[in-house]
């Protein structure tokens, strides 16, 4: 299916799984003027659930949960037809959806609960921080993660207290649905009104639409159309949260357990096809052990099942990569490795779509003989290709590492956990693993976001729910007086002992004469 912009009212985007072929289904497309309702029933409901205690909204929202897992089978099912993925990361997305609603419905009232500070200086104030939400988040989200991106992400903003609309991305629009219709369902038996989560389907014209409504905007998806949403944003002065792209580097220092660094790397670089935002997409190791390295990269990718095994519960067949979600990923997946090879790099294994399948099946690929002078070193391939570039030494794998315009995710893997958390702390990126690859995102209890062209602001943790916040300031006279001392009416006595003070209190040259009389 060719990618359309500016549908009209009333046309519909068919969905076709890139594994099977099969046709799923169709959604209509939503104009502006059906996001402008849709963001008005969000904005009614707001105020409702708004004024609902945190303790029930996450009460509620956990409840709901059970009804996402009583579904677990249609859903698993639904995401690896649509999303052409392996039933095991199928799963995976259920699970982070469960974990947001625990992690968030126990502890978001912890996060937002009012609480107070003490002035350094103004000790006779009182002052209380407070956090209100925001009224319609908005969220434009990719295909990779149909399901996390979109319920997942929409929990810490409606445990905060605010309404959604989602609008998902056009080649996986079934899941966000059918997720969204379960919560909804749930909702409305507990009271709440259904309206507080929404789903608007279409394309850039949608998408922008919703830009223009909404109170916040959360964006996932390309560095590129993220500048047009953020510049949409700025135009309107809302806040939005960006996650965009990356090119993560890996450094396999010499010491590094070599067997776990390469059952790493592979996992790393071809779950969910390589479509991960934080995937490794390059890898830096010693020269003296980059040989064995490959071997076990090269080995254990061979190794891999590719297919697809969706409708597949009742059997014991699984396969461990899946196809590609969108036709034209697979056209820069091809641009990366075609540039490799002719600037000299070397297809170890794979390089091409799997003739034996009928779908989007990239075979995992693995590159040697690749520098930065290609592509596939410097522009993020969101596919399942694996470079490996032979470095001399730690600082150059530093530098290499560094050498990008993104900065999400990397890994350091070594013996030395105390050197690979110091040379972790020196990389840039927003989340660094010794050791470990990918797991950053699991860990919901740390903020999680990129540097560099890789976005603005985190998910996940305090800042992940507070994100989607107000912060209220309340500042509270202490003593009554009648007065306050820089009050009206002013003195030229009270101005001369004031600049004493401020000498007194901030003068360098007062400091140093101090210390220097009592050593």
């Amino acid at each position: 299916m060719a990618e359309q912009k500016g549908i009209p009212t009333g046309s519909q985007i068919e969905v076709v799984s890139p594994a099977t072929r099969e046709r799923l289904g169709e959604v209509a497309v939503d104009s502006p003027a059906e996001v402008k309702a849709a963001v008005a029933r969000a904005r009614q409901a707001s105020r409702i659930w708004a004024a609902t205690p945190l303790s029930t909204r996450a009460k509620v929202l956990r409840l709901a949960g059970d009804s996402i897992f009583d579904h677990r089978e249609e859903l698993v099912e639904l995401l690896s037809r649509e999303n052409g993925k392996p039933r095991m990361e199928a799963l995976t997305e259920l699970a982070y959806v469960g974990d947001m609603l625990a992690f968030y419905g126990r502890r978001g009232k912890r996060f937002l609960d009012p609480h107070r500070i003490t002035p350094h200086m103004m000790l006779n104030k009182r002052v209380t921080i407070h956090y209100q939400p925001r009224g319609v988040i908005g969220f434009i989200t990719p295909w990779n993660f149909p399901l996390i991106l979109t319920v997942g992400e929409a929990i810490p903003a409606l445990v905060a207290g605010n309404a959604v609309v989602i609008k998902p991305s056009e080649w996986t629009p079934l899941i966000a649905r059918r997720g969204v219709e379960l919560l909804r369902e749930s909702l409305a038996a507990h009271g709440v009104p259904v309206d507080i989560i929404q789903v608007v389907n279409g394309y850039g014209e949608t998408g922008a639409a919703l830009v223009d409504e909404v109170d916040m905007i959360s964006f996932t998806g390309s560095t590129a159309t993220g500048r047009r949403v953020a510049m949409r944003a700025a135009e309107r002065l809302i806040p939005c949260s960006l996650e965009l792209g990356g090119k993560d580097p890996m450094i396999v220092l010499r010491d590094a357990d070599l067997e776990r660094a390469a059952n790493a790397a592979v996992w790393g670089a071809f779950t969910n096809s390589g479509q991960v935002c934080i995937s490794v997409e390059r890898v830096y190791v010693d020269a003296t052990v980059a040989d064995r390295f490959t071997d076990l990269v090269v080995a254990r990718t061979r190794e891999l099942r590719q297919g697809f095994d969706g409708d597949e519960a009742d059997s014991d067949r699984r396969v461990d990569v899946g196809a590609m979600t969108w036709p034209r990923q697979i056209e820069t997946v091809t641009a990366h490795v075609d540039d490799a090879r002719e600037k000299g790099a070397a297809i170890l294994t794979g390089g091409r779509l799997n003739p034996a399948l009928p779908g989007n099946f990239y075979e995992p690929t693995v590159l040697a003989g690749v520098d930065h002078s290609m592509r596939i070193m410097t522009e993020e391939t969101f596919g399942p290709v694996l470079p490996i570039m032979p470095v001399q030494d730690e600082a150059e794998a530093l530098r290499l590492a560094n050498d990008s315009r993104y900065a999400l995710n990397a890994s350091v893997w070594t013996a030395n956990r105390a050197n690979g958390e110091r040379l972790a702390a020196n990389v840039a990126a927003g989340i660094t693993c010794v050791n470990d690859v990918i797991v950053g995102f699991a860990v919901t209890d740390a903020p999680s976001g990129g540097l560099k062209e890789s976005g603005i602001g985190k998910r996940h943790g305090a800042e992940g729910i507070r994100r989607f916040c107000n912060q209220q300031v309340i500042i509270t006279d202490r003593f009554g007086l009648k007065r306050e001392l820089i009050w009206y009416p002013y003195s030229a006595g009270f101005e001369k002992g004031l600049a004493r003070v401020l000498s007194f209190l901030y003068s360098n040259r007062l400091s140093r004469k101090i210390r220097a009389l009592f050593g």
